[in-house]
C-alpha cells in the first residue's frame, strides 16, 4: 500500500497566518504572537505558542521578555542552548541600536545620547557595571570601556585604573557611566564619593570628568545637569 500522506503539523496554518498579519497589519498581533515568530526563526519544527505564553507568564511583558538574561529562560520547555544564544544576539543588538548616538567618533554635546546608549546596554541589568567614556579634545567618542562588574549593592572602582586608561588612550575628557539594577537614579553616597576621587585622580593627569551619569531602564542622572559637576 502507497504511504499515506504526511499530514501537516497543527501550528502550521497558525503560523502562516501570524506571518500574513505581520505583513498586513503588524500591530494587531499580541504580544506573545510576536514572540512566537521570534521563536520559530530558532524553532521552525515546533509549536511555539506554549513557550512564547510562558515568557509572558513568567517576565510580565514584552520588554522584560526580550531583555530576560538567557540563563533566565531555563525551565521553559523547548528553550534551551539555540533560543538562549538567540536572546543574547537580540540583547546586543538592542544595546548597539541604543549606543547609535554615542559611538565612536560621535560629538558629546550633552548627557542625552551617552544616557540613552548607558539606558539599552546597562539599564536591564540586575548587577551594577561601571563604564568610563573617553573622550578627545573636541569631545568626541574615543572609546566606552568597562571598568567593572560587581554586585547589585556595589561595585569596585579605582579611580587610577580610570585615569591609567584614559592617559593610554591619550584621553582628555572622560564621562563615568553606571547602572542602579532595581533602583532609582539618584547618586548615593557611595557614588558621590567615589565621582570626587575620580575627578582629583584625573585633575593630577590634566584630565577632566565631563559628568557622571547613572541610568536605570528608563531614567536617568546626570552630575552635570545638577550641578554636582
Amino acid at each position: 500500500m502507497p504511504d499515506a500522506p504526511k499530514t501537516a503539523p497543527h501550528y502550521t496554518g497558525h503560523r502562516q497566518r501570524l506571518k500574513a498579519r505581520l505583513k498586513d497589519n503588524p500591530r494587531s498581533l499580541a504580544d506573545y504572537e510576536i514572540l512566537e515568530l521570534l521563536l520559530a526563526l530558532t524553532l521552525p519544527r515546533r509549536d511555539t505558542k506554549p513557550p512564547a505564553k510562558a515568557l509572558i507568564e513568567r517576565f510580565g511583558s514584552l520588554k522584560e521578555a526580550v531583555l530576560a538574561r538567557p540563563d533566565q529562560l531555563d525551565g521553559i520547555t523547548g528553550l534551551g542552548p539555540a533560543v538562549q544564544s538567540q536572546w543574547a544576539l537580540l540583547q546586543e543588538l538592542h544595546a548597539r541600536l541604543g549606543e547609535a548616538e554615542a559611538r565612536r567618533g560621535q560629538t558629546v554635546s550633552g548627557p542625552d545620547s551617552l544616557a540613552r546608549a548607558a539606558m539599552a546596554r546597562l539599564g536591564h541589568k540586575d548587577t551594577e557595571e561601571f563604564w568610563a567614556v573617553f573622550l578627545d579634545t573636541k569631545n568626541r567618542v574615543m572609546a566606552w570601556e568597562q571598568m567593572s562588574k560587581g554586585t547589585t549593592n556595589a561595585t569596585a572602582i579605582f579611580p587610577r585604573e580610570i585615569a591609567a586608561a584614559a592617559l593610554k588612550l591619550e584621553a582628555t575628557n572622560v564621562i563615568l557611566v553606571h547602572n542602579h539594577p532595581g533602583g532609582g537614579s539618584d547618586p548615593s553616597g557611595a557614588d558621590i564619593l567615589l565621582t570626587d576621587k575620580v575627578v582629583e585622580a584625573c585633575a593630577s593627569l590634566d584630565i577632566a570628568v565631563r559628568d557622571h551619569i547613572i541610568v536605570t531602564d528608563h531614567d536617568y542622572y546626570s552630575f552635570n545637569e545638577f550641578g554636582r559637576l
